[in-house]
């Protein structure tokens, strides 16, 4: 170091010190740099190559139901598009509420999603008093998959030709009429107890266990009607075992073109469906969300998929996340008017 002539010692020496300190200063920021980028470059990384390893798809049902078949049909074609096999955990009970609560609680990293239905996911909300998670607060919302139409048919050897002309012998036989159900909370029940608020209409209800004991009987003559969702009862209505009359959407059902719908012979606007959708723990990245919604859209675009879900009476129903939330809200507040008005409870 070179000293100007009219600097002392002592001087030269509080200099060093300056010059060194600013060194100092300029190297921790330098190095502070470099760790926070190097920080970020692997959570960059991460998102760009998600996902790395199999997908976990919590299925809240037991094995080989109808929605156990839904989810593995349209989720094992997405994972073909997400290049990661997609492994199926069945966690069931407590009407899905089980494996939804043990969703709550998996990693927000985007290797869990849950799978649920209107029935976990709307139904089970005003149904039980503590289902044990909140669809909106616990999730963050990826996709609509289907949706699913019920038909409403009656049993063989009742004399009605048409949906009006049923709707017409029930209003003049007030409480005469049965409709079976898969039990009290289910789709089959709470659609029926929809109809009979739109349409001013009064029919017995009778339970099962089980929407298979209820078909029996209906085909069996036991019951006179039902409004059961199509993958169940669409193959009796083919097989000619029980007449279906009415489709409960608001627009007719690709694979039953000429069976009206409920809103068109009677009911104006009288629009309920089952559905699907798949989510994931809050706080899960918007990029591994995003590549899920990609997986998903081209999944429902697969020609061949489409056929398999239209031959179970299931229609693709691809929504944008925002549109699943409100979605979702909607389905919450016209279920639980359903269960109110039902008075059905589970604790």
């Amino acid at each position: 170091m070179r000293l100007d002539p009219l600097t002392s010692l002592g001087e030269a020496s509080d200099v060093t010190d300056s010059r060194r300190s600013e060194a100092r200063r300029r190297f921790s920021a330098h190095l502070a740099g470099a760790v926070l980028g190097a920080g970020l470059m692997p959570a960059a990384l991460r998102a760009q190559d998600y996902p790395s390893k199999p997908v976990r798809v919590i299925v809240p049902f037991a094995p080989g139901g109808g929605g156990d078949v839904l989810a593995r049909m349209v989720m094992g074609r997405a994972a073909r598009e997400l290049g990661q096999n997609v492994v199926f955990e069945n966690i069931s009970g407590a009407g899905g509420n089980l494996g939804s609560q043990t969703a709550t609680r998996a990693p927000a990293d985007g290797y869990t999603v849950l799978y649920g239905t209107n029935g976990t996911f709307a139904i089970n909300h005003s149904l039980y008093k503590n289902p044990g998670f909140d669809p909106l607060r616990d999730f963050e919302p990826v996709s609509l998959l289907t949706r699913i139409a019920c038909i409403a048919a009656v049993r063989p050897g009742l004399d009605v030709s048409s949906f009006p002309e049923l709707l017409a012998r029930i209003k003049a036989n007030p409480g005469k009429f049965t409709y079976a159900s898969a039990g009290n909370g289910t789709t089959s029940h709470l659609a029926a107890e929809l109809l009979k608020a739109s349409a001013g209409v009064s029919i017995v209800h009778i339970p099962y266990r089980g929407g298979a004991p209820a078909l029996t009987d209906l085909i069996g003559g036991q019951i006179d009607m039902m409004i059961e969702v199509m993958p169940n009862i669409g193959p009796q209505v083919r097989s000619g075992r029980v007449r279906g009359l009415a489709v409960s959407t608001a627009t007719r059902v690709a694979s039953f073109p000429a069976v009206p719908t409920i809103a068109e012979s009677g009911v104006p606007g009288f629009d309920v469906g089952a559905w699907d959708a798949v989510v994931v723990p809050k706080g899960t990245p918007t990029a591994a969300i995003a590549r899920l919604q990609s997986a998903i859209g081209a999944a429902l675009d697969d020609p061949a998929l489409r056929q398999q879900l239209a031959d179970r009476g299931a229609e693709p129903a691809l929504r944008p996340e925002g549109e699943l939330s409100g979605f979702i809200r909607s389905e919450i507040d016209r279920w639980g008017s359903a269960v109110a008005r039902s008075g059905a409870t589970v604790d």
